[in-house]
């Protein structure tokens, strides 16, 4: 999985392994979350990895799997999810 997800760009596998890109910026020495509207393309492209990651994932997985993640609200989320469940089949590691 990682090769394959690596071979289309390495953004979309660190989402997987990170978290998603949420654009910020400091104010008064807090970072608040950036409107969208504000967001320039590279941080557009960004954010749009764990879409991508999220699609991937989701496409090869059963029924049965994709329910297991289907509330996961990131890709991350999504890939933490299927490790803890699989963790112990051997066939898997």
């Amino acid at each position: 999985m990682k090769i394959f997800v690596e071979s289309l760009d390495r953004g979309i596998w660190d989402v997987i392994e990170n978290d998603l890109f949420i654009p910020k910026f400091e104010k008064d020495d807090v970072f608040i979350e950036k409107p969208w509207s504000q967001w320039t393309d590279d941080e557009n492209k960004r954010a749009k990895f764990d879409c991508i990651a999220q699609n991937i994932i989701t496409s090869t997985l059963n029924s049965k799997e994709f329910f297991r993640v289907s509330k996961c609200e990131s890709a991350k989320e999504m890939w933490d999810t299927l490790k803890a469940a699989h963790e112990s089949i051997n066939e898997i590691k």
